[in-house]
């Protein structure tokens, strides 16, 4: 897995999820003027961009690991602070920011909690922590059929499903377990339209995510042979998918 990719490729796989989930998301966000908001996990901007339209770019900071990431988003959005910097050890001193929000970040850390609570820890006293993760586990997510998919052709394959805050109510539990507290549950749904399968297909191949280290690793026939198992399972063309992502909000 790895998100070591150019924003275009993240943004051809993800953003085209991810942006929409964003502007839904925007509500649970409590956002108000004169308010100070860290985006975590940023990727290229998708929710950076609704917090900047909501309060101003001198007042929203981002951080990601990704260097290409980085890259993007200072060029992107110019004004906001962008650093490159972990969920686990953010570079802010606590009580810095009165929102502090994760969007599709959560399930690929490497310690949840612990980046939940570096989360709470920078957020002032009675401000919020806001996260949402892609429904995997129930299979309402954007990569549902494609991992169903793979399943049909290797049943031993690792999916998406297992990971952190993937399935109903695990975010809540998970900022229970970080210090946050009258965690509030939320979804949020969203829909795409695309011309054909392979305007579907083709960003999978790349190799953005879990999905696209899976699909790098096939060779060329049985890369083929998902391709077409993918478009057995997809509707007539043009067709509309819609997914869910389950959210948690919890105060300082």
């Amino acid at each position: 897995m790895t998100f070591a990719v150019a924003a275009e490729a993240y943004g051809r796989f993800m953003g085209r999820w991810s942006e929409p989930l964003a502007v839904r998301s925007e509500p649970h966000l409590g956002l108000a003027p004169g308010q100070r908001a860290l985006d975590v996990g940023s990727g290229p901007g998708a929710l950076t961009a609704v917090l900047v339209a909501a309060l101003g770019a001198g007042a929203v900071t981002a951080v990601d690991p990704s260097p290409p990431f980085v890259e993007a988003l200072r060029a992107r959005l110019p004004g906001v602070t962008v650093q490159r910097a972990s969920a686990e050890a953010l570079p802010f001193p606590d009580a810095t920011y009165d929102l502090t929000a994760a969007q599709l970040v959560v399930h690929f850390l490497t310690d949840p909690v612990r980046g939940l609570a570096e989360m709470r820890r920078v957020t002032r006293p009675g401000g919020r922590v806001v996260t949402t993760v892609w429904d995997h586990a129930g299979g309402g997510g954007p990569l549902a059929l494609f991992w169903r998919a793979v399943s049909d052709l290797d049943p031993a394959a690792r999916g998406e499903s297992d990971l952190p805050g993937t399935r109903e109510g695990h975010l809540v539990e998970l900022a229970g377990s970080a210090g946050l507290v009258d965690v509030q549950p939320f979804s949020v749904t969203v829909a795409r339209t695309f011309v054909d399968a392979e305007e579907w297909w083709e960003p999978f191949t790349l190799g953005v995510g879990p999905a696209g280290a899976h699909v790098a690793r096939l060779d060329g026939v049985a890369r083929a042979t998902l391709r077409d198992r993918c478009r057995q399972l997809l509707p007539p063309a043009p067709f509309t998918l819609e997914a869910t992502a389950w959210g948690a909000v919890g105060r300082v």
